[in-house]
This record gives C-alpha cells, sequence and structure tokens, in this order.
C-alpha cells in the first residue's frame, strides 16, 4: 500500500471512531495493514468553522498505531478539558485531522536563548519539560505563534511554568509530525 493512502485510512478511522462514540454508526474496523499495527503516536485534532474544537494525541510510541488513533480521536471528541463534549449534532460540522509524530531528539541547550536558536519555526513540535511538568506544541502551532520567543512563552504557559524568566532545568525534545486534515467535503 503506498504511503499516500495512510492518511486517508488513518482519517476514516478517526472519523468511524468519533461517529460509533456518538451511536452515529459501527464500531471501526483497523484495517489488515501491517502499518497500523506497528506502534505509532499521533494527535487528533478537531476544528469547526477553522476553529479548535478538541486535540488529545500520545507522544510516545506505546499503542498500535489504529488503536492509538482510535483512542485519540475518541479523546479529543470528548475528553478534551478545554471543551465540553462533542456533540451528534455537531459531528457533521467537525473537520479532523491526524498527525504521526516521529521519535522525539532531546535536545542539548544551556539557557533558553540557546533552545531559541536551534527551532525550526513550522517544522519543529516542541515537548518541555521543569520538574512534574510539561507540554508540547505540535508544528502546527507555529502559524498562530510564528516568532520562537512568542512560542517559547506560550509553551511555558501552557506547562504551567513561569513566563517571565527562564526556567532552571528545563529539558527539551522536538519531533516533526506527518500530517493529514479532511477536506470541507470529506468533513460533511
Amino acid at each position: 500500500m503506498p504511503d499516500t493512502e495512510l492518511g486517508p485510512i488513518l482519517l476514516g478511522l478517526a472519523r468511524r471512531a468519533i461517529a460509533h462514540r456518538l451511536g452515529r454508526g459501527p464500531a471501526p474496523t483497523i484495517p489488515d495493514d501491517p502499518r497500523l499495527r506497528e506502534k505509532g503516536a499521533t494527535f487528533v485534532t478537531l476544528t469547526m468553522d477553522g476553529e479548535l474544537r478538541g486535540c488529545i494525541g500520545s507522544l510516545r510510541r506505546s499503542r498500535a498505531l489504529g488503536e492509538d488513533v482510535i483512542h485519540n480521536a475518541v479523546a479529543a471528541a470528548m475528553e478534551d478539558p478545554r471543551f465540553p463534549p462533542l456533540s451528534a449534532a455537531e459531528f457533521d460540522a467537525v473537520t479532523v485531522e491526524v498527525s504521526l509524530l516521529s521519535e522525539p531528539e532531546f535536545l542539548d541547550f544551556s539557557g533558553e536563548q540557546a533552545l531559541l536558536a536551534q527551532l525550526r519555526p513550522g517544522d519543529d513540535g516542541l515537548i518541555i519539560f521543569s520538574g512534574c511538568r510539561s507540554a508540547t506544541f505540535l508544528p502546527q502551532v507555529w502559524e498562530q505563534l510564528p516568532e520562537p520567543q512568542q512560542f517559547l512563552a506560550a509553551l511555558k504557559h501552557k506547562a504551567g511554568l513561569p513566563t517571565n524568566r527562564e526556567v532552571a532545568g528545563l529539558m527539551a525534545a522536538r519531533y516533526h509530525v506527518r500530517k493529514w486534515k479532511e477536506t470541507e467535503a470529506e468533513a460533511s
């Protein structure tokens, strides 16, 4: 199966998983494709009218790719704490995007300026860690936060870290994604 066919398969699994959870279809069946049995880390992002409606994912490859997409699709629709659960009435208006993450690569830096110098806007997803706090932004977030300082400050805020000063012991890892998004026609 060519790689270009992976995106539609993942998008279909995500949409069918949400439909099933809403009582609008049978449980999704994972196609017999060896790529879907390999461990994978995905994020499923839901948008409605161009606005975020849910986004949940995995940073580590702990489940088979097909299972990970199904789990994260339902979680994005029903368990994102920023939003109420998706309703059946909203289902046809929501657009699904699936991001397949590469293995994170830890970055070596001394100070946040050195970290900022290593970032590749538009390309890098970033995970930051400090003590028991952590947060991530997918590479797509660069579209809203194109400046590295702005991107890092917002990510620190998301992690509950101070944004007005350097965080001692901050660690970071970057990753890349392959992403697929439904067109408006596919969503309805």
